[in-house]
C-alpha cells in the first residue's frame, strides 16, 4: 500500500523517462547516481536505476526524495503530478515568473522581511564532579570537600547526581580508563547493577553480584576476579551508574 502513491505517478507522468531526463541533463551515468544515492544512505545498483527509468518498478518515498535532491528537481508536485492549483506561480508566464523573483530578492535584501530563525538555547545545568577517581575515593567519598561545581549539558542524565572519572580497565569494554560516569546517588542497588561503591578503603566502579555464594563487586574485564564482600568487610553503596 505504501507504493500506491508513486504506482500512480509513474503510471499518470512516467516518472521513469522524467529521472532519465533530468539525468541525462547533468551528464551523469546510473553508475553514477547510485554512487551518489549512497552518499544519501539509499544503497541500490545501477540495474535498480534502469528499472526506475524505465517504470519497471518505482523507487521507494526515502529513494525517491534523495534523487529529487540529486537530480535538482524542486518542484516536485508540478514535475511529476502537474498544475498545481494552489501554486500561483504557476497561473504566471515566463515574464511574470521573473518579476515575482526580483521582487523576493528586493524583499530579502532589505533584510525588513526575513525569517527570523529561532535561537536554541543549550540546555546546562550544573553538576557535581568528583575530584577522586573510582579505586582512589575513600569512605568519606560523598563529602563536599572531594568535589568541585561543573557545568553539563543535556548529554548528562537528568537523574544524575554527580560525576567522576574511571581509573583502570577493569570495566572495559563497556567503560574504559578516564571516561567520565554519570552516578544517580542511591544507598541501595538491585542484583546486577553497576554503581560506584566503597569497600576496605577504595572506592570502586562495579557490577553487584548476589548469588549462592554470596556478594561480590565484579568487573566486566574477564581478567580481574570478583572481589568478595564479606561480613567484616566495610561496605557501602554510593550510587548507581546510569550511561
Amino acid at each position: 500500500m505504501a507504493y500506491m502513491p508513486w504506482r500512480k505517478i509513474a503510471m499518470d507522468k512516467k516518472l521513469g523517462s522524467i529521472l532519465a531526463s533530468h539525468r541525462k541533463e547533468m551528464k551523469i551515468s546510473q553508475y553514477d547516481l547510485a554512487d551518489q544515492l549512497a552518499h544519501y544512505g539509499v544503497n541500490v545498483s545501477n540495474a535498480a536505476i534502469s528499472a526506475w527509468e524505465k517504470d519497471t518498478s518505482v523507487p521507494n518515498a526515502n529513494q525517491f526524495l534523495a534523487l529529487c535532491k540529486i537530480l535538482g528537481i524542486t518542484d516536485i508536485y508540478n514535475e511529476f503530478i502537474g498544475f498545481n492549483p494552489n501554486d500561483v506561480m504557476a497561473k504566471l508566464n515566463d515574464e511574470g515568473k521573473e518579476k515575482v523573483l526580483e521582487y523576493i530578492s528586493l524583499l530579502l535584501l532589505s533584510e525588513q522581511y526575513q525569517k527570523k530563525e529561532a535561537t536554541i538555547i543549550p540546555f546546562r545545568r550544573k553538576i557535581k564532579w568528583s575530584l577522586l577517581a573510582s579505586s582512589a575515593g575513600t569512605g568519606e567519598f560523598l563529602d563536599d570537600e572531594n568535589f568541585e561545581i561543573i557545568e553539563v549539558g543535556e548529554n548528562v542524565p537528568e537523574e544524575a547526581d554527580f560525576g567522576l572519572a574511571l581509573n583502570g580497565d577493569s570495566m572495559e569494554p563497556r567503560y574504559h580508563d578516564k571516561q567520565a560516569v554519570w552516578v544517580q546517588q542511591t544507598d541501595t542497588l538491585s542484583n546486577g547493577e553497576i554503581g560506584i561503591f566503597y569497600l576496605d578503603g577504595m572506592t570502586y566502579c562495579k557490577q553487584l553480584k548476589q548469588d549462592k555464594d554470596g556478594i561480590f563487586l565484579i568487573s566486566l574485564n574477564s581478567k580481574y576476579q570478583p572481589i568478595r564482600i564479606t561480613a567484616e568487610s566495610s561496605f557501602k553503596v554510593f550510587g548507581r551508574v546510569l550511561n
